[in-house]
């Protein structure tokens, strides 16, 4: 079978592709992550805005609503947790593309895999643990 094109968009562009770090982590290794958290001092620089302050996450850095959540590949993601949600797929095979769920037997993972490629619809990690699995029943 060819392999599933997704549906035709337009480029996918990202107004920041550098992350926002969360003020003051590097001061405190250990105590606080690098992810981003809002400062919410009355006196804090960062939330008020000062020059020199590293920049503060907000609605304007967003994405082009139309390329939102798509995948380099140009699907959008989809978890799978049996088969009977992988049948909603086969109608948004071009938007959607299918990511079995971690907690899955590999047998139940072996169904879904087998079944998808029946209906057309993509896989992201199809290849997971029924690969392992195989390999192990060989020896």
């Amino acid at each position: 079978m060819a392999s599933i094109k997704p549906r035709k968009h337009k480029k996918i562009l990202k107004k920041r592709i550098k992350k926002f770090l969360r003020y003051e982590y590097e001061d405190y290794p250990g105590r606080l992550k690098a992810t981003w958290r809002r400062p919410r001092g009355i006196d804090n620089p960062v939330r008020r805005r000062f020059k020199g302050q590293r920049p503060m996450a907000k609605i304007g850095y967003g994405s082009d609503r139309v390329t939102r959540h798509l995948l380099p590949s140009g699907f959008k993601k989809f978890l799978i947790h049996s088969q009977k949600e992988l049948e909603i797929l086969l109608m948004n095979n071009t938007v959607y593309a299918g990511e079995i769920a971690g907690n899955l037997s590999a047998r139940k993972k072996a169904v879904i895999v087998r079944r998808a490629a029946e209906m057309g619809v993509k896989l992201l990690n199809g290849r997971g643990k029924v690969r392992t699995e195989e390999k192990k029943q060989d020896k």
